[in-house]
């Protein structure tokens, strides 16, 4: 079968846009995907699955290809990485790229450390620093996988055992995640948006590490709440759920846009103990009302997002140093303005998915240097009391070449009472 000439094109046309590098991946394809409806579903994903095919894989195309040219990276991408052959692209290529293509696909493949793990050289001597080569390749080779698709469970509104009886009847192939209570882990990508189960709130997409950090923080019926970086809400609504819809649980974020991706969410969650607030800054007055008064807040602090390249390949090649730098002075701020809300005996989560220790541990003990007045509480032992068999150490540190999750650290932090 041989491939039509418009789907590479198209294919190509759509890698030249992400290649700039501007705005994430996923918004410039999806972008450029609505500018084509003429374009079917399998087309879509196609180009699709080239594209993010070429970003986890840049730096091995780039050596193959000899330079970034988009047409030839989807050429390189298509036959080095997705198996098509020579004969089903003969009818689209040049006779020069006829050429080019065959000496390619013979060619050995560089095999510096930098292109077998496929990161900048920044990110590559900070990984390598904190891993050793043997323990980053088997990381770098994780993160050039796709990631599974992961459902959370809504207490509310369903069980676990059930909602894998419903899938398995109706063709959904879907097995219980190793460590999350509440997960599914589906095969392959079925279109679970438009499933009675998802449009009812009885399930919602959440990567498996994501509910983790949920069920570390362990949130109690009656308790206040916050998520002070809550974005879209995902964390926001595992939280909800863990409170069987009782006490309070703010909300919170910067961006209006972000928490406005919350609201249909929570109509179909069924909760009603949310309360979204948006926030001008770190300072803002509806803050300072609540200093030492919540039991729980949840800091998923902005950061690199490295811990997601399987989902996001192309953040590792949109960011630097000066990006890293940028988010460790906010994660600084945000944390350090987060735990005024904390009351004497509360719990205070940081997290982040990054994996990076200059996000993860580095900021835990810079704020504990500065905060005597909070201290570490094992997330090994947090996790055992909720009976989830997971020991990472002090720090819950996940990584998807053992866990199967996203890359996430998160360290427990509680707010000592103060003696008379």
């Amino acid at each position: 079968m041989s491939l039509p000439r418009p789907l590479l094109d198209h294919a190509a046309a759509a890698l030249a846009a992400v290649l700039e590098f501007r705005h994430p991946a996923d918004a410039v394809l999806s972008r450029y995907l609505r500018a084509h409806p003429v374009l079917g579903q399998q087309d879509r994903a196609f180009i699709a699955e080239t594209v993010f095919a070429v970003l986890r894989r840049l730096r091995l195309l780039e050596t193959l290809a000899e330079g970034r040219d988009p047409r030839r990276l989807v050429l390189a991408a298509l036959t080095r990485l997705r198996g098509i052959s020579l004969r089903e692209l003969d009818a689209v290529m040049k006779p020069r790229e006829r050429d080019w293509l065959a000496d390619l696909k013979g060619r050995a493949e560089d095999d510096t450390l930098a292109v077998r793990c496929d990161l900048p050289d920044w990110l590559l001597a900070r990984l390598q620093r904190q891993y050793g080569e043997a323990e980053l390749l088997a990381l770098a080779q994780a993160l050039q996988s796709s990631a599974p698709l992961d459902l959370r469970v809504n207490l509310i509104k369903a069980e676990r055992e059930a909602v894998l009886a419903r899938l398995a009847a109706d063709g959904i192939a879907a097995r219980a995640t190793p460590y999350s209570p509440l997960g599914v882990r589906l095969e392959g990508k079925p279109q679970i948006n438009r499933h009675p189960l998802f449009l009812e709130g009885a399930i919602e997409i959440q990567d498996e590490g994501s509910q983790l950090l949920c069920q570390l923080l362990a949130p109690r019926r009656g308790e206040m709440v916050a998520d002070f970086c809550a974005g879209a809400g995902g964390k926001t609504l595992a939280l909800g759920a863990l409170m069987r819809s009782s006490g309070r649980l703010y909300a919170f974020d910067v961006s209006e846009r972000r928490l406005a991706g919350l609201k249909p969410r929570l109509a179909r969650s069924g909760l009603s103990n949310v309360h979204p607030q948006w926030l001008a800054n770190e300072s803002d007055a509806r803050l300072k009302r609540l200093a030492g008064k919540l039991d729980r807040v949840l800091v998923d602090a902005p950061c690199t997002g490295l811990g997601t390249l399987r989902r996001s390949p192309d953040l590792k090649w949109r960011q630097d140093e000066r990006t890293l730098a940028e988010r460790r002075a906010k994660q600084d701020l945000i944390l350090a303005a987060a735990c005024r809300l904390v009351k004497p005996g509360g719990l205070l989560l940081y997290a982040t998915c990054s994996l990076l220790d200059e996000e993860n541990s580095e900021v835990v003990q810079s704020f504990l240097s500065t905060h005597a007045q909070f201290e570490l509480r094992p997330a090994n032992i947090a996790l055992a009391q909720q009976r989830i068999a997971l020991d990472t150490g002090a720090y819950l540190r996940l990584a998807p070449q053992v866990h199967g999750t996203d890359g996430f650290f998160a360290a427990l932090l509680a707010r000592r009472v103060e003696k008379r």
